[in-house]
């Protein structure tokens, strides 16, 4: 029980540093109205990866957004964003096949659109319209296309056979269809 709690929370620290430092090493295109956080890619594998994906995305996202400079509004809601995004998604796509997929994608470009989009219009002075947008466009292409890449790239038989194999837990779809065996 203990390797696997270490190797969750090994996990999740991995989650969370790529994404932060995924967000601050573009930081030029990380932190504007029209955003295309590049990390936010890795909001998908929270389908693939459950609650390690869920918790480090939403922590990569506190400690990427002290470098943002939009203060406490900013670090906290872009946390709960990805939380809630990630485990809406997750809890969507969980046992139900590869076809939830896109909904579960949608719902989670739905949930950062509405949550940040809205605190940066607040934190701006913008429009809310123009935050909305920015953010809507932005997530349509680091979650919904690119993260659609990451998510189906990893979540081939092989490379989820291997990941189980080193006692991660992934939460696949199965891809070829078995015959069922029946014991004698």
């Amino acid at each position: 029980m203990k390797s696997r709690k270490s190797l969750t929370a090994a996990l999740t620290a991995v989650f969370a540093a790529l994404y932060a430092v995924g967000v601050v090493v573009l930081a030029p295109i990380s932190f504007q109205v029209f955003q295309v956080r590049i990390a936010d890619a890795l909001l998908s594998l929270s389908i693939l990866f459950g609650w390690p994906a869920i918790l480090g995305l939403a922590l990569g996202a506190l400690v990427a957004n002290v470098f943002g400079g939009l203060g406490p509004v900013d670090i906290v809601g872009g946390s709960v964003a990805n939380l809630v995004g990630g485990y809406v998604a997750w809890r969507i796509a969980l046992n139900r096949g590869r076809r939830w997929v896109p909904l579960a994608l949608g719902l989670e470009i739905a949930i950062v659109t509405l949550v940040v989009g809205t605190h940066l219009s607040y934190l701006l002075a913008i429009p809310l319209e123009i935050g909305l947008f920015g953010m809507m466009v932005g997530s349509i292409i680091a979650i919904g296309i690119l993260g659609s890449f990451v998510l189906y790239a990893l979540s081939t038989e092989r490379i989820v056979m291997v990941l189980r194999s080193y006692g991660i837990r992934v939460y696949a779809w199965e891809t070829s269809k078995r015959k069922p065996t029946h014991d004698v």
